[in-house]
């Protein structure tokens, strides 16, 4: 049996560097992905299309390895980057938005990101899986703002 986890996160936050500095670095997906905990290999799978392969995460008899791809188109006049599940790659259908704003002294910042995991584990797991992924995920998305605040200077 396949339990399905649905993922949602948003945070915003401001950091000190200029606009065009965190524009630049969060465009670049594998610069932005390198601050991602966990990550076992990022593949380019060409137009804007990349292939995430995460470590696995759990014990050996019982593991899960969560695998995606997303396609990511960003607009610098918007101070957009947003990126979209590609269907059929994968245990994970994973979109989600950086929205970056000038404020003269900082740059504002608002993050989301939603999608679901399929997890192969007998039903009588749910319960406990569920709660499980969401929270790994909700612990490394967290990292990786921190390691993105981090590289940008420090928050405002």
């Amino acid at each position: 049996m396949t339990v399905t986890v649905a993922i949602d996160l948003g945070y915003e936050f401001a950091v000190k560097a200029p606009f065009k500095d965190v524009f630049d670095l969060l465009a670049d997906v594998p610069t932005s992905v390198s601050h991602f905990p966990k990550v076992d290999k990022l593949v380019d799978m060409g137009d804007g299309v990349y292939r995430w392969e995460m470590a696995k995460v759990g014990t050996a008899q019982v593991n899960i390895q969560t695998v995606y791809a997303s396609k990511y188109v960003s607009n610098r006049a918007k101070g957009t980057v947003v990126w979209t599940p590609v269907p059929g790659v994968g245990n994970a259908l994973v979109g989600g938005s950086w929205k970056i704003s000038d404020q003269k002294k900082s740059t504002a910042i608002e993050f989301k990101v939603d999608g679901t995991v399929n997890v192969a584990l007998p039903g009588l797991m749910k319960m406990v899986v569920v709660p499980v992924v969401q929270g790994e995920f909700e612990k490394l998305v967290e990292k990786y703002i921190d390691n993105l605040i981090k590289r940008f200077g420090g928050e405002v």
